[in-house]
């Protein structure tokens, strides 16, 4: 572009990385040609956001957002504004959310190219938005959310005046769709500091709307006997903070884990918690539909806080129990929430090196093929029904502790403990 006479830089979080010595994650690129000039020039492009100016640009095997500078007119739907005036480089970068963002650098020259102290705002870590912080909230109201992950990201301290914005506007994220608050919710859940930003969403008031389950673990505490332990709350913190590289779904589920403590709670410790895991598994699930995650990942969510509490029954009951849980095709995510979980309550590892030691041996053989289908119940004259659930249960547990080895000997078990 710089050869056809257009002024094109480097834009946004990959000059902000690049400063902080982070690898950048994509490469953007602000331009003053406009969107025709642009798809003229690149043949494998796509105009993506045709009406804000944004072009894909597909080369050297990746793709290139390039957008032409330009002004935003009112935004009226919280979200996108409703037209836009093309411009120059310094109104661009004074539309933009926060100063670290509306960096632009020239390549050729190796230059940098701040309109909004933004370098400043890096050797402070410190977040700020441009201009009036009240203004930039307004036009989108997922930048208070978004606020929090880049805070916690980058390690950097809010501002008080954007805080104080924050806390005003908070109640108003309600204005943004579920799936924008899911995704940059998840990003902060995933990211390196997720118990600082549980800690930020609940004192800028952001928690309580978008993750009410989270918010009522406070002052619920976590264990009756040690005080010390402090709240569910608390635990949770910790808990998400030390999964080591989480999915989505595992970072939700460790989220959500306890969610079923404050229902459950009791008076008699005993059975403070009381089936706390169903119960939480029910609110995760009603969560996760609120978030518009999957079917799939709903299932996986509600599954893992289902049967986070349940490694020390496995490994005191049946064998042929312990197996299908390990055979689950996401028991890795299963393990990690358990040990996850496990350190922060300050329990040892003993049980998690257990499970370890088990997955290992039986990652060695190869999964037994079942010794006998409902096809043969069939032949042998059985109606067909709950029953067969109840007979094919039976042989696997057998043929999984190894008291049944032979296709005969399942055949003949079945016609002594199911007569016909």
């Amino acid at each position: 572009m710089r050869l056809h006479g257009h002024e094109a830089f480097f834009a946004g979080g990959w000059v902000r990385d690049f400063l902080l010595r982070r690898k950048p994650k994509d490469i953007d690129i602000a331009t003053s040609a406009l969107p025709d000039a642009v798809l003229r020039l690149f043949p494998r492009s796509t105009a993506i956001g045709a009406q804000f100016g944004v072009v894909q640009v597909r080369m050297y095997g990746r793709a290139f957002e390039v957008a032409t500078f330009r002004s935003d007119d009112a935004y009226l739907d919280g979200r996108h504004p409703s037209s836009v005036t093309y411009s120059g480089p310094e109104q661009d970068a004074l539309r933009r959310d926060f100063t670290v963002n509306g960096l632009f650098y020239d390549p050729i020259a190796g230059r940098l190219i701040d309109f909004v102290h933004g370098k400043s705002d890096i050797k402070s870590k410190l977040l700020r938005t441009i201009g009036n912080p009240g203004a930039r909230f307004a036009e989108d109201k997922l930048r208070i959310l978004r606020a929090v992950r880049l805070a916690c990201e980058l390690g950097f301290t809010i501002v008080p005046e954007t805080w104080k914005a924050m806390l005003e506007l908070a109640p108003e994220i309600l204005q943004v769709s579920w799936e924008r608050i899911r995704d940059e919710s998840l990003k902060l859940l995933a990211g390196p500091a997720p118990d600082r930003g549980l800690e930020l969403l609940q004192h800028s008031g952001l928690l309580v709307h978008i993750l009410p389950e989270i918010a009522a673990l406070r002052g619920v505490q976590q264990s009756p006997e040690d005080p010390a332990c402090g709240d569910v709350f608390d635990h949770t913190r910790k808990t998400v903070a030390t999964l080591r590289r989480p999915s989505r779904v595992l970072a939700l589920a460790a989220l959500l884990h306890d969610s079923g403590k404050p229902s459950t709670y009791s008076a008699d410790r005993r059975e403070c918690f009381k089936n706390h895991s169903v119960t939480g598994s029910r609110i995760a699930a009603e969560a996760c539909r609120r978030l518009r995650m999957s079917s799939q990942e709903t299932d996986e969510v509600a599954d893992l806080v289902l049967s986070h509490a349940d490694f020390l029954q496995l490994r005191e009951g049946r064998e042929s129990n312990l197996i299908r849980f390990l055979r689950k095709p996401n028991f890795a995510d299963h393990l990690e929430l358990f040990r996850a979980n496990s350190l922060s309550n300050r329990q040892d590892l003993e049980v998690y090196r257990f499970f370890r030691q088990k997955l290992q041996q039986y990652s060695q053989k190869p999964p037994a093929v079942p010794f006998i289908t409902g096809e043969d119940l069939i032949r042998m004259g059985y109606p067909q029904g709950p029953l067969y659930k109840e007979i094919l249960r039976s042989v696997e547990d057998l043929q999984l502790e190894g008291r049944i080895n032979t296709r005969e000997e399942a055949l003949e078990y079945v016609k002594v403990s199911y007569p016909l």
